[in-house]
Protein backbone atom coordinates (compact mmCIF):
# COMPACT_ATOMS: atom_id res chain seq x y z
CA UNK A 1 0.00 0.00 0.00
CA UNK A 2 1.49 3.38 -1.18
CA UNK A 3 1.32 6.42 0.90
CA UNK A 4 -0.33 4.61 3.56
CA UNK A 5 0.99 6.94 6.61
CA UNK A 6 -2.37 8.85 6.75
CA UNK A 7 -5.90 10.14 5.35
CA UNK A 8 -7.19 7.28 3.17
CA UNK A 9 -4.07 5.00 2.49
CA UNK A 10 -4.04 5.11 6.42
CA UNK A 11 -7.83 4.27 6.70
CA UNK A 12 -7.32 1.29 3.65
CA UNK A 13 -4.57 -0.17 5.20
CA UNK A 14 -5.68 0.08 8.72
CA UNK A 15 -9.30 -1.62 7.52
CA UNK A 16 -7.38 -4.33 5.23
CA UNK A 17 -5.63 -5.24 8.52
CA UNK A 18 -8.59 -5.75 10.74
CA UNK A 19 -9.97 -7.85 7.31
CA UNK A 20 -7.06 -10.45 7.85
CA UNK A 21 -4.35 -9.10 5.67
CA UNK A 22 -0.68 -8.73 6.11
CA UNK A 23 -0.01 -5.06 5.60
CA UNK A 24 3.01 -3.23 4.04
CA UNK A 25 2.93 0.36 4.82
CA UNK A 26 4.78 2.78 2.94
CA UNK A 27 5.99 6.11 3.94
CA UNK A 28 8.34 8.55 1.25
CA UNK A 29 10.84 9.86 3.84
CA UNK A 30 12.21 8.92 6.92
CA UNK A 31 10.32 12.09 8.67
CA UNK A 32 7.15 10.29 8.48
CA UNK A 33 8.49 7.36 9.72
CA UNK A 34 6.98 8.00 13.50
CA UNK A 35 3.96 8.49 11.52
CA UNK A 36 3.89 5.11 10.03
CA UNK A 37 4.99 3.14 13.34
CA UNK A 38 2.11 4.82 14.66
CA UNK A 39 -0.05 2.98 12.17
CA UNK A 40 1.54 -0.24 12.10
CA UNK A 41 1.04 0.05 16.33
CA UNK A 42 -2.50 0.37 15.72
CA UNK A 43 -2.44 -2.32 13.42
CA UNK A 44 -0.52 -5.16 16.05
CA UNK A 45 -2.69 -4.17 18.51
CA UNK A 46 -5.90 -5.02 17.07
CA UNK A 47 -4.50 -8.18 16.36
CA UNK A 48 -3.35 -7.39 12.68
CA UNK A 49 0.32 -8.17 11.16
CA UNK A 50 2.38 -5.77 9.17
CA UNK A 51 6.01 -3.95 8.63
CA UNK A 52 6.43 -0.76 7.35
CA UNK A 53 8.98 0.13 4.23
CA UNK A 54 10.34 3.18 3.29
CA UNK A 55 10.38 4.20 -0.22
CA UNK A 56 10.30 6.95 -2.67
CA UNK A 57 7.27 6.15 -5.27
CA UNK A 58 8.70 8.18 -8.08
CA UNK A 59 11.70 6.00 -8.09
CA UNK A 60 11.33 2.77 -9.79
CA UNK A 61 14.21 0.81 -7.81
CA UNK A 62 12.65 1.90 -4.59
CA UNK A 63 9.44 0.62 -5.76
CA UNK A 64 11.10 -2.59 -6.84
CA UNK A 65 12.90 -3.36 -3.66
CA UNK A 66 9.88 -3.03 -1.39
CA UNK A 67 7.92 -5.04 -3.65
CA UNK A 68 10.58 -7.56 -3.11
CA UNK A 69 10.12 -6.59 0.78
CA UNK A 70 6.63 -7.70 0.82
CA UNK A 71 7.34 -11.21 -0.85
CA UNK A 72 10.25 -11.67 1.78
CA UNK A 73 8.26 -11.16 4.65
CA UNK A 74 5.02 -12.65 3.33
CA UNK A 75 5.83 -14.80 0.63
CA UNK A 76 3.83 -13.38 -2.18
CA UNK A 77 1.75 -10.27 -3.50
CA UNK A 78 -1.74 -10.09 -3.98
CA UNK A 79 -2.64 -6.84 -3.59
CA UNK A 80 -1.22 -3.84 -4.42
CA UNK A 81 -3.21 -0.45 -3.83
CA UNK A 82 -1.52 2.59 -5.59
CA UNK A 83 -2.49 5.78 -3.00
CA UNK A 84 0.82 7.75 -3.08
CA UNK A 85 -0.35 11.15 -4.60
CA UNK A 86 0.40 15.03 -3.90
CA UNK A 87 -0.97 18.00 -6.10
CA UNK A 88 0.01 20.99 -6.94
CA UNK A 89 -1.92 24.76 -7.25
CA UNK A 90 -0.51 27.14 -10.32
CA UNK A 91 -2.10 28.58 -12.82
CA UNK A 92 -1.70 26.89 -16.41
CA UNK A 93 0.47 29.65 -17.53
CA UNK A 94 2.79 29.40 -14.35
CA UNK A 95 3.37 25.79 -14.44
CA UNK A 96 7.36 25.18 -13.63
CA UNK A 97 8.48 21.65 -15.09
CA UNK A 98 9.81 21.22 -11.43
CA UNK A 99 5.76 21.53 -10.59
CA UNK A 100 4.95 19.13 -13.17
CA UNK A 101 7.64 16.48 -12.49
CA UNK A 102 6.87 16.68 -8.75
CA UNK A 103 2.74 15.67 -9.30
CA UNK A 104 3.39 13.37 -12.25
CA UNK A 105 6.57 11.54 -11.22
CA UNK A 106 4.41 10.41 -8.13
CA UNK A 107 1.09 9.89 -8.96
CA UNK A 108 1.12 8.15 -12.38
CA UNK A 109 4.85 7.48 -12.94
CA UNK A 110 4.97 5.74 -9.47
CA UNK A 111 1.53 4.08 -9.61
CA UNK A 112 2.52 2.27 -13.06
CA UNK A 113 6.20 1.03 -11.47
CA UNK A 114 4.32 0.33 -8.40
CA UNK A 115 2.06 -1.82 -10.60
CA UNK A 116 4.49 -3.44 -13.02
CA UNK A 117 6.59 -4.79 -9.90
CA UNK A 118 3.81 -6.55 -8.21
CA UNK A 119 2.08 -7.70 -11.27
CA UNK A 120 5.64 -9.17 -12.22
CA UNK A 121 5.56 -10.85 -8.53
CA UNK A 122 2.14 -11.81 -8.94
CA UNK A 123 2.59 -13.47 -12.13
CA UNK A 124 6.02 -15.40 -11.80
CA UNK A 125 4.57 -16.76 -7.97
CA UNK A 126 1.33 -17.39 -10.29
CA UNK A 127 -0.49 -15.55 -7.84
CA UNK A 128 -4.25 -14.34 -8.19
CA UNK A 129 -3.97 -10.29 -8.12
CA UNK A 130 -5.75 -7.47 -7.28
CA UNK A 131 -4.44 -3.97 -8.41
CA UNK A 132 -6.76 -0.95 -6.77
CA UNK A 133 -5.34 2.58 -8.10
CA UNK A 134 -6.50 5.53 -6.14
CA UNK A 135 -7.12 8.08 -8.41
CA UNK A 136 -9.36 11.07 -8.53
CA UNK A 137 -13.04 12.25 -9.80
CA UNK A 138 -10.55 14.68 -11.53
CA UNK A 139 -9.61 11.73 -13.47
CA UNK A 140 -13.04 12.84 -15.21
CA UNK A 141 -14.15 16.37 -14.16
CA UNK A 142 -11.83 19.35 -14.75
CA UNK A 143 -9.68 21.42 -11.73
CA UNK A 144 -8.93 25.04 -13.17
CA UNK A 145 -5.25 25.86 -11.50
CA UNK A 146 -4.38 21.86 -11.28
CA UNK A 147 -3.45 21.01 -14.26
CA UNK A 148 -0.97 18.41 -14.28
CA UNK A 149 -3.17 16.87 -11.17
CA UNK A 150 -6.05 16.39 -13.54
CA UNK A 151 -3.10 14.65 -15.99
CA UNK A 152 -1.92 12.43 -13.78
CA UNK A 153 -5.67 11.29 -12.52
CA UNK A 154 -6.23 11.05 -16.45
CA UNK A 155 -3.22 9.09 -17.47
CA UNK A 156 -4.23 6.65 -14.34
CA UNK A 157 -7.82 6.05 -15.68
CA UNK A 158 -5.78 4.63 -19.38
CA UNK A 159 -3.22 3.05 -17.69
CA UNK A 160 -6.40 1.41 -15.27
CA UNK A 161 -8.35 0.32 -18.77
CA UNK A 162 -5.16 -1.51 -20.24
CA UNK A 163 -3.50 -3.22 -17.43
CA UNK A 164 -7.16 -4.52 -16.59
CA UNK A 165 -7.12 -5.84 -20.42
CA UNK A 166 -3.38 -6.93 -20.28
CA UNK A 167 -3.30 -8.84 -16.90
CA UNK A 168 -6.80 -10.42 -17.25
CA UNK A 169 -4.87 -13.86 -18.80
CA UNK A 170 -2.90 -13.58 -15.37
CA UNK A 171 -6.26 -13.57 -13.42
CA UNK A 172 -5.33 -10.28 -12.46
CA UNK A 173 -7.48 -7.18 -11.78
CA UNK A 174 -7.21 -3.58 -11.93
CA UNK A 175 -9.54 -0.99 -11.03
CA UNK A 176 -9.75 2.48 -9.51
CA UNK A 177 -11.52 4.28 -6.84
CA UNK A 178 -12.12 8.08 -7.81
CA UNK A 179 -12.85 9.81 -4.45
CA UNK A 180 -14.46 13.12 -4.61
CA UNK A 181 -13.74 15.49 -1.36
CA UNK A 182 -12.63 13.61 1.37
CA UNK A 183 -11.40 15.10 5.12
CA UNK A 184 -8.19 14.47 4.76
CA UNK A 185 -4.79 16.12 5.31
CA UNK A 186 -4.57 17.04 1.93
CA UNK A 187 -7.85 19.49 1.67
CA UNK A 188 -6.58 21.04 5.43
CA UNK A 189 -7.03 24.38 3.51
CA UNK A 190 -10.70 23.74 2.48
CA UNK A 191 -11.17 22.41 5.81
CA UNK A 192 -10.80 26.00 7.03
CA UNK A 193 -12.19 28.32 4.72
CA UNK A 194 -16.27 28.02 5.21
CA UNK A 195 -17.31 29.88 2.73
CA UNK A 196 -15.25 27.69 0.06
CA UNK A 197 -16.10 24.13 2.06
CA UNK A 198 -19.72 25.90 1.86
CA UNK A 199 -19.93 26.69 -1.68
CA UNK A 200 -18.50 22.79 -2.15
CA UNK A 201 -20.81 21.48 -0.51
CA UNK A 202 -23.59 22.68 -2.17
CA UNK A 203 -21.99 20.73 -5.18
CA UNK A 204 -22.36 17.89 -3.57
CA UNK A 205 -26.43 16.13 -3.83
CA UNK A 206 -25.39 13.93 -0.54
CA UNK A 207 -24.80 17.40 1.38
CA UNK A 208 -21.25 16.89 3.24
CA UNK A 209 -18.16 15.28 2.70
CA UNK A 210 -16.80 12.08 2.43
CA UNK A 211 -14.95 9.99 5.44
CA UNK A 212 -11.39 7.81 4.94
CA UNK A 213 -13.80 5.08 5.70
CA UNK A 214 -16.04 5.96 2.85
CA UNK A 215 -13.38 5.14 0.55
CA UNK A 216 -11.86 2.21 2.63
CA UNK A 217 -15.15 0.08 2.17
CA UNK A 218 -15.32 0.29 -1.70
CA UNK A 219 -11.09 -0.85 -1.87
CA UNK A 220 -11.95 -3.55 0.23
CA UNK A 221 -14.92 -5.03 -1.80
CA UNK A 222 -12.84 -4.49 -5.12
CA UNK A 223 -10.14 -7.10 -3.10
CA UNK A 224 -12.33 -10.01 -2.35
CA UNK A 225 -13.74 -12.91 -4.21
CA UNK A 226 -17.03 -10.72 -4.67
CA UNK A 227 -15.36 -9.28 -6.77
CA UNK A 228 -13.71 -11.37 -9.17
CA UNK A 229 -15.40 -10.45 -12.48
CA UNK A 230 -14.63 -6.67 -11.63
CA UNK A 231 -11.62 -5.44 -14.07
CA UNK A 232 -11.57 -2.05 -16.06
CA UNK A 233 -13.66 0.19 -13.61
CA UNK A 234 -13.71 3.62 -11.67
CA UNK A 235 -15.49 3.69 -8.68
CA UNK A 236 -16.56 6.95 -7.98
CA UNK A 237 -16.82 7.70 -4.18
CA UNK A 238 -18.20 11.33 -4.66
CA UNK A 239 -21.67 11.76 -2.69
CA UNK A 240 -22.81 12.69 -6.58
CA UNK A 241 -20.07 15.08 -6.78
CA UNK A 242 -19.25 14.65 -10.16
CA UNK A 243 -22.63 14.65 -11.96
CA UNK A 244 -23.64 18.14 -10.19
CA UNK A 245 -20.62 20.19 -10.55
CA UNK A 246 -19.69 23.57 -11.43
CA UNK A 247 -16.98 25.96 -10.67
CA UNK A 248 -17.28 28.79 -8.57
Amino acid sequence: MTGSSQGIGRAIVVRFAAEGANVVLNYPMPAQLDKANGVLDEIKKAGGAGIVVQADVSKPAEVQAMMAEAVKQFGKIDILVNNAGVEKHAAFLDVTEKDYDFVLDINLKGAFFAAQAAARFMVDLKTPGRIINISSVHEDLPFPNFTAYCASKGGMKMMMRNLAIELAPHNITVNNIAPGAIETPINAALLNDPHKLAALLENIPLGRLGKPKDVSGIAVFLATEDADYVTGATFFVDGGLTWNYTEQ
